[in-house]
Order: C-alpha cells, then structure tokens, then sequence
C-alpha cells in the first residue's frame, strides 16, 4: 500500500483546512479494519441508514457517537475471560471481538435515531440544511439602476 504526503495540503488551504481534513480521513479509512461488516443505504432524498452486522453485542456494548462531521461506533465486549472458561466451543464463527467503526458525515447530516433488531444496528441519519444555506429566489424589481446619479 502506498502512503500520500498531505502536508503540502495543509500549507496550502489557510483558512479551509477542512479538505485537506476530508482527504486526510479518506486515506485513513483505507487502512481500516473490515469488521463489522455494513451496509450504507439511501431511503430518500436526504434520508440514509447505515446497517452494521453487531452479532453478539447487546444495546449495552454499543456506543454511537456523533461529534462536528464525524459518526463512530464503538462495539465493546466485557472481558470474556469469565465467560469463556466455562464454555467450550466446538468451533467458534462469530466474533465477539471490540470494534470501532468511523464514518465521515457530510455537511448538515445529522443522525436522527439508532435501533437494533436482528443482530443489525440501524443508524438513520437525514441532511438538515439550516434556511440559511438553503437557495433563495431574488426577485428582479421595476427600479432601474442610473449610474450617473451615483457621481
């Protein structure tokens, strides 16, 4: 695998540093692990669910967290050194083992709700955008413009 130097990234963008953010964290994701497995969804226009395969984990040992651009879920099992003393396992396919999975979010999404129901952690999320940054109609008037009066 072959690494990217961003640094001449971040002398370059003064002040918006956020792309060179963005591709930063693209080139990390790369690198991260494939487990668990999931699936990125659209339900709508501005509507997305993101399903993650969390067999083994109970509401407990999930944390979702969402902070500026970034969502992250984190799957953590209690030590199993109790646990696995008194099971024997024949053999043994579903891994039990901590996760974190990160994900960059887009401007103005934000999560709007999280369930689990058969092994599958469902995360939705909707891009909001504030009537701010929503595009406006500008209405031409009647007035004309008169440079010489402006002299």
């Amino acid at each position: 695998m072959r690494t990217i130097d961003l640094s001449p990234l971040y002398r370059s963008f003064i002040g918006s540093d956020r792309l060179a953010s963005l591709i930063d964290a693209a080139n990390r994701a790369d690198s991260q692990s494939t487990y668990p497995p999931y699936n990125i969804e659209l339900l709508g226009d501005d509507q997305y669910q993101i399903s993650i395969a969390v067999a083994g984990f109970g509401r407990d040992d999930i944390t979702i967290e969402a902070q500026d651009n970034a969502l992250t879920v984190t799957g953590k099992k209690p030590t199993a050194e109790t646990s696995e003393t008194e099971r024997k396992f024949l053999h043994k396919g579903i891994s039990e083992r901590n996760f974190e999975r990160k994900f960059q979010l887009g401007d103005h999404v934000k999560v709007t709700g999280a369930a689990m129901n058969d092994g599958l952690l469902h995360i939705t999320l909707e891009r909001i955008i504030p009537e701010a940054k929503k595009p406006r109609k500008i209405e031409i008037g009647s007035r004309t413009y008169d440079h010489q009066s402006e002299q």
